[in-house]
């Protein structure tokens, strides 16, 4: 019997604020993650300790990277260094922000929902 194959656009969690982090892949110090936004994102700066690449696959959204405002449609990518300071102001309601992000950690960290946040 043949595995079901996972699609990213499925299942997607109903959010009245905040938003949702799904590992999707996680090898060694590689983890790839679907990000739902909703209308009302929270307003949390990040600075990671490791490098991230995110694609806007569908929305738009308006971001501070490093004290400069950038704004992504679906489609536009960014690459994130390790330690640049970065948060999301605003997002689309409709279509509601889907996110792909890929996190590039120093070394190999354990899995897990405390390993997935930025």
């Amino acid at each position: 019997m043949a595995r079901p194959i996972p699609n990213l656009f499925a299942d997607l969690p109903p959010l009245e604020s905040g938003e949702d982090f799904t590992e999707l892949l996680h090898c060694r110090n590689v983890r790839i993650e679907r990000i739902s936004s909703s209308a009302l994102p929270e307003p949390i700066l990040y600075d990671q300790p490791q490098d991230e690449w995110v694609l806007l696959l569908r929305g738009e959204a308006r971001l501070v990277v490093a004290g400069e405002e950038v704004r992504l449609a679906a489609g536009d990518h960014l690459f994130l260094p390790a330690h640049t300071p970065h948060r999301v102001l605003s997002v689309s309601a409709a279509p509601r922000c889907l996110w792909l992000a890929v996190h590039i950690d120093p070394q190999p960290v354990p899995s897990g929902p405390a390993a997935r946040r930025g």
